[in-house]
């Protein structure tokens, strides 16, 4: 029986820490090698992020 895949958004994929985050959910160390997963990665514009500031 196969596994549902799980939607996993990542803010912050860009910088060092969704780099290693992102290795570790797709090599399946994370959740495991039979778990399909769909990663979406978000990154918020420089521009926006100053402003929030």
């Amino acid at each position: 029986m196969s596994n549902k895949p799980i939607r996993i958004a990542v803010t912050g994929a860009a910088g060092q820490i969704g780099y290693s985050l992102l290795f570790r959910i797709a090599s399946g160390e994370m959740l495991g090698k039979n778990q399909p997963v769909i990663l979406q990665m978000l990154e918020i514009p420089d521009e926006k992020a100053q402003k929030a500031l």
